[in-house]
């Protein structure tokens, strides 16, 4: 059994991914979406997600909030209190 918490992510990438280690049970992983087996030493994508592109204004928005939230860590540690 597995959660479907990974589907509210979907309005949010253009592709979306599993990764997991070469013994997970890959018949739990949905065939809608990418599969990428992983271990210490690399990966190897084994099937790709399909593309859903993300709406401008929403990758704006996203773009917009990761740079400012950078910016304020960068902020922080060249001038700390």
């Amino acid at each position: 059994k597995t959660d479907s918490k990974w589907e509210e992510y979907l309005d949010f990438c253009d592709r979306f991914y599993f990764a997991v280690p070469p013994e997970f049970p890959r018949e739990v992983i949905s065939e809608e979406t990418g599969l990428i087996i992983a271990d210490r030493y690399g990966a190897e994508i084994l099937r790709e997600g399909p593309v859903t592109t993300l709406a401008p204004a929403r990758r704006k928005k996203l773009t917009l909030h990761a740079a400012r939230v950078s910016a304020r860590r960068v902020y922080r540690f060249l001038e700390p209190e």
